[in-house]
Order: structure tokens, then C-alpha cells, then sequence
């Protein structure tokens, strides 16, 4: 299920690295469950619309923010969550939740980002994570290799696990973007992906979206 939230203005600057923020008010609303720990079957999109002043960011019209659950029932906990403590972060609050239908998919699909990068990591032999960007094939192996991870814990079998996630290198414009969790600095790419597979496949990486750290505000997709 997608969730999306109309917000409130903010009354105090927001950071340009406020993820964590955002994750805090995630699991303020879910309380104590099991999308803490283990791999991540939800993601959320960035907020958008802001503008820039001063090294920080304003939404003087509010914004919309999209949360998305594989798992149903943790949707709908969030949004108790929501209805009994509705605030934010920076002086926010959700003034509106209402569901998003799903597109209909068929075997492939391009997705945009949700305001947000794809994040695309290896380790190396020395233990140390790579980061890679939309240039390179190996990324495509890595997001391949997480959705079928993903489909695998969320019980999906057979043709499903087929799936496959590449970047558009046909798009024209692709990006490298740094963004911050806390004070730990990460390397994604602002680039469309396409996914194939079976249409329940495609909507599972609408929902969950591709790429590590999809649960604190990466590879989130529209």
C-alpha cells in the first residue's frame, strides 16, 4: 500500500540531510514491529517542492510525502500512528492521508525516482562498501540482485524471482547525488530504472523501490 501525506508548512529550516528525521517519524508511527530490523520492504520518497534559502529548505505551500508498505497491515498502523500524533519534524504536521492506487503494470516498466537517488553498493575485499552509479553495468547486477533478495523474503517464488532492475542509459540527464544520514555521507544516482518481471514483481519495486537503504529515504519510485 502507498501512503501519501499532505503536509504543513514548515515553521523552522529544514536541513538539506533531514532523512533521519524523517525515518524517526516513520517508526514514531509504527511503534515496535519488525520493519526496524532486517531487510527493508518499504520505502519513502523525499519531500518536494522546497525552496532554498540560507543552506536550508522551506515548503511555504506545504508538501506531499509518499510512504509505501509491501506489507499492508503495517500501512494501516501508520496511519493510526499518524491520526494520534500527526507531527513531523521542523514544525510540520500531516494535515491529509489518503491511499494511492497502483498503476497497472505489465512485464516492464521505467520508474522515476521519488525525489530520491538510487543507491547502488558493493563490498570490497577490504571489507569497505563501493558505491556505484548509473554508468556502470555492475550496478544493474547489485539492484538486480537486492529486488530478487527482497521478493525472496517476501515469499514471492518461481518467475518472480526472475526480475530484473537496470538504470535508463537511454535517459539524458543522470546525476550523481551525495545525500547525508545523520553524519554518514552516501552516493546514489538520480536516473530512471527499468524494471522487468512479472507485473506482481513490478508493483512489489513500486512499493519496497530498488537499491540499499530503501527503508531511510533511497531508491524510493513513481
Amino acid at each position: 500500500m502507498r501512503i501519501q501525506l499532505q503536509l504543513s508548512p514548515n515553521t523552522e529550516p529544514v536541513p538539506f540531510n533531514h532523512l533521519h528525521q524523517l525515518t524517526g517519524a516513520i517508526h514514531k508511527w509504527l511503534g515496535d514491529n519488525s520493519a526496524h530490523d532486517g531487510i527493508s520492504l518499504h520505502s519513502f520518497g523525499w519531500l518536494r517542492g522546497g525552496n532554498t534559502k540560507k543552506e536550508a529548505l522551506y515548503f511555504p505551500d506545504g508538501t506531499s510525502w509518499n510512504i509505501s508498505f509491501f506489507d499492508d497491515e503495517l500501512a494501516r498502523r501508520l496511519i493510526k500512528g499518524v491520526l494520534s500524533d500527526p507531527i513531523v519534524a521542523y514544525g510540520m504536521t500531516v494535515q491529509q492521508v489518503r491511499e494511492v492506487a497502483p498503476p497497472t503494470f505489465g512485464r516492464q516498466h521505467v520508474f522515476t525516482t521519488d525525489g530520491s537517488a538510487v543507491l547502488a553498493r558493493r563490498k570490497r575485499t577490504d571489507g569497505s562498501r563501493e558505491y556505484l552509479l548509473w554508468d556502470t553495468l555492475a550496478a544493474n547486477e547489485v539492484l538486480t540482485h537486492l529486488l530478487r533478495r527482497k521478493l525472496e523474503v517476501a515469499g514471492f517464488t518461481d518467475d518472480h524471482l526472475d526480475a530484473r532492475v537496470a538504470f535508463d542509459r537511454a535517459y539524458t540527464r543522470p546525476r550523481a547525488r551525495m545525500a547525508s544520514i545523520k553524519d554518514i555521507k552516501h552516493k546514489g544516482s538520480e536516473c530512471p530504472v527499468i524494471v522487468e518481471g512479472t507485473p506482481e514483481a513490478i508493483q512489489f519495486a513500486w512499493l519496497v523501490g530498488v537499491g540499499d537503504l530503501t527503508g531511510s529515504g533511497f531508491g524510493a519510485l513513481r
